[in-house]
């Protein structure tokens, strides 16, 4: 059967499946004990590649405001995401030349973990954040914050009430737009003649070196490279100056924008030779992926099993979105696990998506002290392998199952 496709970036209507990881749940939809007795939402995940531009993109949309209006992630609940944060907001402050004369927006704000630094510096700033909840935290923190989804209709309104921006920052909202011409447009329109745009966003080359399959879920609609991304933004009369690589989210890009008026570095032509040259998605590379994906679950379940076929108690640590991707995916539940550990009080007392697992307070690990602990949040290992050395040192052994199954 043909694939029904068309790209949401270049329009094109010939694509490719790339990954079919079955009817999944909404990755960050926490049930609370109750609502076992409904019918909980479900909706296929599946990976497609454009064969025009690279793009590579979900094929199943579900509408933004079934995934945003009320979310559960919390920035400031990640000491890393925190110090990355503050690194960032140091930097842009000096390099940019930033003063109370500025504007600085920041789309998908969350709670405040970013724009905070630049209102203490007395930067003028708004951020953007459609999910409520979150909007009245960084509000409380002293963050103005706007309760919206960002598009170029929205941008218009935001330049005639408050001027041109600066600086727009967007770290890790690329990917879940549904329409990124929209969104470049809105870059575009909200952004002074002089101004920055810098994005932060995981890589997928990253992504499908490291066999990162939970990585997709259905608020990730794009998984971006650099040559898919760079005529996108030129469509839309912006150029990418610079672009550089972080470790963050299992290797992300951070690329700096300009109106079209101004000039790349070198980065940007290395990075786009680079991605041409291994063939960034290319199909024995997309066949490659899908192989690692599949073999990471026969894996991960043959040694889960035989784990428990030993008598020894498992649990998991991380009620992250990637977390739900996996554990469904290779069909993990209660069964297998008999909890999760997570710092976020948000999440606490509620059910992961789809496998029900329950979700406890991270001090509930050392407590109970399971034999060994699945990382879900693997790409937080360092900082979570530190929190959790008394664990650790009474004996627990944590089991990291990308981008290899491995007992640590």
């Amino acid at each position: 059967m043909a694939l029904e496709f068309h790209c949401r970036s270049c329009g094109g209507l010939a694509g490719a499946l790339v990954l079919d990881l079955g009817v999944q749940p909404l990755a960050n939809n926490y049930l609370n004990p109750g609502d076992l007795f409904q019918t909980e939402p479900k909706f296929p995940l599946r990976l497609a590649v454009c064969h025009g531009c690279g793009l590579l993109q979900i094929l199943d949309l579900v509408p933004p405001t079934q995934l945003f209006c009320q979310y559960a992630y919390f920035s400031s609940c990640s000491d890393t995401w925190v110090r990355h944060a503050e690194s960032c907001a140091s930097r842009y402050l000096g390099e940019f030349g930033l003063g109370p004369r500025s504007r600085v927006v920041e789309v998908a704000s969350n709670d405040g973990y970013l724009l905070r630094h630049f209102v203490a510096a007395g930067v003028p700033c708004l951020g953007i954040e459609p999910a409520a909840n979150i909007a009245r935290v960084a509000e409380a923190a002293g963050v103005p914050t706007r309760v919206a989804f960002f598009g170029a209709t929205l941008a218009r309104e935001l330049a005639v009430e408050g001027g041109l921006a600066d600086l727009i920052l967007g770290n890790n909202v690329f990917a879940h737009c549904p329409d990124p011409n929209d969104f470049v447009a809105g870059l575009q329109a909200l952004l002074a003649p002089e101004g920055r745009v810098v994005l932060e966003f995981p890589h997928a080359l990253e992504m499908l070196s490291q066999g990162e399959f939970d990585t997709i879920y259905h608020e990730h609609v794009f998984y971006f490279t650099l040559t898919a991304v760079e005529p996108l933004f030129r469509r839309h009369g912006l150029r990418i100056t610079r672009v550089e690589r972080t470790p963050l989210h299992g290797g992300s890009l951070r690329v700096f924008a300009r109106h079209i008026t101004h000039e790349a570095d070198a980065t940007v032509e290395a990075l786009m030779a680079e991605e041409a040259r291994v063939g960034v998605v290319s199909a024995p590379r997309l066949a490659d992926f899908a192989a690692r994906a599949a073999s990471t679950r026969d894996q991960l379940r043959s040694r889960l099993a035989a784990i428990r076929a030993a008598g020894y108690h498992i649990a998991a640590y991380g009620a992250a979105a990637k977390g739900s991707t996996l554990l469904n995916y290779c069909g993990l539940g209660r069964e297998t696990l008999d909890f999760v550990a997570d710092r976020s009080p948000h999440k606490h007392g509620r059910l992961m998506p789809g496998s029900h697992v329950p979700i406890v307070p991270a001090v509930e690990l050392a407590r109970r002290r399971p034999d060994y602990t699945l990382l879900l949040a693997w790409n937080f290992a360092p900082e979570i392998l530190e929190q959790q050395k008394d664990y650790r040192a009474a004996g627990g052994r944590f089991i990291i199952p990308v981008p290899e199954v491995a007992i640590v």
